[in-house]
């Protein structure tokens, strides 16, 4: 992505004396297939020996639909070949960060977007991915695959919709092609636990549908309602109907029934 004669001269500008530059500054780099854009309320700083940009005060980069935002960014580039022009590879995010898409908005402390790859990691106490169909939730990190259409994540993950909740160790997000960029499927993956309004289903693994609420289990799958338990190696929980039930795969099933007093 080359930085155009309007970037460049912002970028020798600021350089001088090492010093930020107030009022609302910004850069443009161009090239390769999409530009990055990069803007800040407190001035952009060009550290020459780091290679890097440095834009403070609610700064925001933003390149083919994906909008970052956050305290501070930090972008880092290579010279181009020739000497023509800088790459910006990697865009550094900390302080209240947030990403928004046509797929949803996602929000943590810190980020690292790899821009090539379209990217996005994020960190922090409350890592939170907001769609239209549901919000996810998670412990250790956040990530956002914008070419792949995929959203991780990782750490005591947690799916919330107007159907359910369902938690996982990892869980990943499918988003839809179409203009609504809904999830259509969320693959679970070790301690899964789906609770509904009248019981708990755990498993190893699970896929689930928000559209339908139709959620699959496999891997010692326990079925809780009161006192009353179903086991077996998969089921299908429904969280509209509250209706679950073992799905036979030629194992045999298990039923622990206690009778009230």
């Amino acid at each position: 992505m080359k930085l155009q004669g309007a970037g460049i001269a912002l970028g020798l500008l600021i350089a001088i004396g090492g010093l930020p530059v107030a009022n609302a500054q910004s850069i443009q780099s161009q090239g390769g297939n999409s530009p990055v854009n990069i803007e800040a309320n407190d001035g952009i700083e060009w550290q020459r020996d780091t290679k890097a940009y440095i834009a403070r005060g609610d700064a925001r980069a933003s390149r083919d639909g994906v909008d970052i935002q956050a305290d501070t960014l930090t972008a880092f580039y290579r010279d181009g070949k020739d000497g023509e022009g800088q790459d910006i590879y990697r865009i550094d995010a900390d302080g209240k960060v947030r990403i928004t898409s046509q797929s949803g908005k996602a929000f943590g402390d810190k980020g690292v977007y790899h821009v090539a790859e379209s990217v996005l990691v994020l960190v922090g106490s409350k890592l939170r991915l907001e769609t239209p169909t549901a919000v996810i939730t998670s412990r250790d990190t956040l990530e956002y695959w914008d070419k792949k259409l995929l959203a991780v994540a990782r750490g005591e993950a947690i799916v919330v919709s107007e159907k359910g909740r369902l938690r996982a160790d990892i869980l990943t997000a499918h988003i839809s092609e179409d203009r609504k960029r809904e999830i259509k499927q969320i693959d679970a993956f070790g301690n899964v636990l789906i609770t509904t309004g009248t019981e708990i289903a755990r498993g190893e693994e699970g896929v689930y549908n928000p559209r339908t609420g139709l959620a699959t289990l496999c891997g010692n799958v326990r079925i809780t309602r009161g006192k009353n338990q179903l086991n077996g190696n998969c089921a299908e929980v429904n969280l509209v109907t509250g209706i679950s039930r073992l799905v036979g795969d030629g194992r045999r099933v298990r039923g622990l029934f206690t009778p009230e007093k």
